[in-house]
C-alpha cells in the first residue's frame, strides 16, 4: 500500500487555500493543518496507514478561515459545485416539485411577512433601544452548490459579534463544524428570549420571498463551516437551504452534527409536497416547546 500523499495548509488568509483544500479532498488526500503534523502522524503515513480524521470529536475551536472576501466566496462556490458533481445522492422531486414549491413558498412568506410585521418592528425597536445599534443583522451563508448569499435575522448578538468571534471560538461545544456555545459573551439580554424563542429568525422569511431560501430545506451553513466539509457533508448543499428541515423539528442545537447531516441527506433523498408540510407543523411544535432552542 503506497503511503498517502499529504500538503499542509500553512497560510489560512488567502483564498488559494480554498482551492487546494477541494483540490485535495476530491483526490482522496488527506488534509492537516500545520499542528496535525506530529511524529506519530508521520510515522502511521509512512507505513501506509491512515491517520485519524482531523476535525477534533468534540468540535472545532480553531476555525482555519474566518474572513472570506468575495473572491474567496468564489472559490468556495466552485469547490462545492465541482465537488457535487461527483455525489452519489439524488434529491428527490423534478421540475413540476419544484415550481410548487417555489409558489407555496412566496404565499407562505408573503403571509407570514404581513402577520409578523408589527411583531418584527417591537422586537426591532426594542434591540435598538438596547444599545442603538441596527437591529438588524446580515451574514453570509451557502445555499444550493454553495451559492453564496445574505442570510436576514433579528440581531441577538453585540455589534461587533463578527469581530470577536476569533476571541470566543475555542468556547465552542458542538461535536461537529457548527459553533454553538452557552455562555457566548456576544449575546446580549434580549438575544438570549428571540435566540430561544426563534423570534430572532424571522426576518429570513425576506430570504425565502426574494428565493434565497425555501421554507422547508437543509439550514444554510456559514462558509467557515463549509470549508471544512467533508464531500459527503457537502450533500447537504444539493438543494436550495431552508428556515426548517428535519434536525430543527428534532432536537436542534441537541442533535449531534453527524445526524444533523444525516437527517439533512434524508429530507434531499425523499422531499415532497406531503413531507414539507408535516416539517412545518413539526416544525411549528418544536418553535413552541423551545425544543433544542439555545
Amino acid at each position: 500500500m503506497q503511503a498517502t500523499d499529504v500538503r499542509v495548509i500553512n497560510n489560512y488568509s488567502e483564498g488559494e487555500v480554498i482551492k487546494d483544500m477541494f483540490e485535495i479532498k476530491r483526490a482522496n488526500e488527506i488534509l492537516l493543518s500545520e499542528n496535525d503534523v506530529t511524529q506519530d502522524v508521520l510515522d502511521k503515513l509512512e507505513k501506509g496507514e491512515e491517520p485519524k480524521a482531523t476535525i477534533p470529536a468534540k468540535g472545532v475551536t480553531e476555525y482555519p478561515i474566518l474572513k472570506f472576501d468575495d473572491r474567496a466566496l468564489t472559490l468556495l462556490h466552485m469547490g462545492v459545485s465541482n465537488t457535487l458533481k461527483y455525489t452519489q445522492v439524488k434529491p428527490k422531486g423534478g421540475k413540476g416539485f419544484e415550481f410548487v414549491k417555489r409558489a407555496f413558498d412566496i404565499v407562505a412568506s408573503a403571509g407570514a411577512l404581513t402577520v409578523l410585521a408589527v411583531p418584527m418592528g417591537i422586537f426591532a425597536l426594542i434591540i435598538y433601544l438596547d444599545d442603538k445599534g441596527n437591529p438588524f443583522f446580515s451574514q453570509v451563508r451557502l445555499t444550493k452548490d454553495g451559492k453564496p448569499f445574505k442570510m436576514y435575522k433579528l440581531r441577538s448578538m453585540c455589534i461587533d459579534a463578527e469581530a470577536k468571534f476569533a476571541e470566543v471560538q475555542k468556547k465552542n461545544k458542538s461535536d461537529g463544524l457548527a459553533f454553538k456555545a452557552d455562555d457566548d459573551p456576544r449575546i446580549t439580554r434580549i438575544g438570549r428570549f428571540i435566540r430561544k424563542t426563534s423570534i430572532d429568525e424571522l426576518p429570513q422569511f425576506f430570504n425565502v420571498l426574494k428565493g434565497d431560501m425555501s421554507i422547508i430545506g437543509p439550514r444554510p451553513p456559514l462558509p467557515r463551516e463549509v470549508v471544512l466539509y467533508t464531500p459527503e457533508q457537502m450533500d447537504r448543499l444539493l438543494v436550495k437551504g431552508g428556515l426548517s428541515c428535519i434536525c430543527q423539528t428534532e432536537g436542534r442545537s441537541d442533535m449531534e452534527f453527524d445526524k444533523w447531516v444525516e437527517g439533512d441527506v434524508k429530507y434531499i433523498k425523499t422531499r415532497s409536497a406531503g413531507l414539507d408540510l408535516k416539517l412545518m407543523f413539526k416544525t411549528a411544535a418544536a418553535v413552541l416547546l423551545r425544543k433544542g432552542a439555545k
